[in-house]
């Protein structure tokens, strides 16, 4: 089968490792993490990718998202189906299911999450692509302190930098997530080093590439994901389903 993958580039690793297992052909288009920064405003650059992808004879447009904050809300497939998996975010198609997540997260509530791809991909000062940059939020800049006080002046440089980043003072640790990669290694000591600078605890689980490799070989069972029919809309729901199509 022949598909299309449209997939937040804190994937870019994971999906990498299950290319490489499956005998499908996969066209892989990678959107830039910042995307997240524009909330529900993410919909309308996905629709475009989905939109784009549609006309090329695709068995399925296959999507490397979850919910994310309703960013996923919305999105209409049209000729082709669209597929993706049943998680509130990234970190539950990391942990291998919504359920390993809902369970962790019960036992160690106030904690910060880091994988390999949110510490390779997500560095001080990115940016968005310019096609993204005119309709993103200021809330919305991975800059540094430095950064910002050069543009802004000392004072309000600073005043920016500690509401950018003010949502820290709600966690008390950080969790990294091992998906078993290259520079697993190296994420680890990064990851290690932010919970010491932070004050944060620091713990490790072990994550999971089944439902990126379930993605990638066209095994779709309803109860993990979800396939959007040519003409349905994706829709957030209160069930443990946690999205549906009309």
């Amino acid at each position: 089968m022949r598909f299309k993958a449209i997939i937040c580039q804190v994937f870019t690793r994971e999906f990498e490792a299950v290319l490489a297992r499956t005998s499908h052909s996969v066209d892989v288009e990678n959107v830039p993490m910042g995307l997240h920064d524009l909330g529900v405003e993410m919909r309308g650059h996905l629709q475009e990718r989905i939109d784009a992808a549609d006309a090329s004879g695709y068995d399925a447009i296959l999507l490397g998202y979850a919910l994310c904050g309703r960013g996923t809300e919305g999105l209409r497939a049209g000729k082709t189906q669209l597929v993706l998996p049943r998680a509130h975010d990234c970190i539950g198609v990391l942990m291998g299911s919504r359920g390993a997540y809902q369970a962790y997260f019960e036992k160690h509530p106030g904690v910060y999450y880091r994988s390999p791809g949110w510490i390779e991909f997500q560095t001080a000062g990115m940016r968005l692509e310019p096609a993204f940059a005119s309709q993103k939020s200021p809330l919305g800049e991975r800059r540094t302190r430095e950064e910002l006080i050069a543009k802004y002046g000392e004072e309000n440089g600073i005043y920016l930098f500690d509401q950018f980043n003010s949502f820290r003072s709600h966690y008390s640790g950080l969790t990294y997530i091992s998906t078993g990669i290259a520079s697993d290694h190296a994420s680890r000591a990064r990851a290690s080093a932010e919970a010491a600078q932070e004050g944060w605890f620091f713990d490790e689980v072990t994550g999971s590439l089944a439902l990126l490799e379930q993605l990638v070989n066209g095994d779709w069972p309803p109860e993990d994901f979800l396939v959007v029919a040519p003409g349905a809309t994706i829709r957030a729901t209160v069930t443990d389903g946690i999205v549906d199509a009309e």
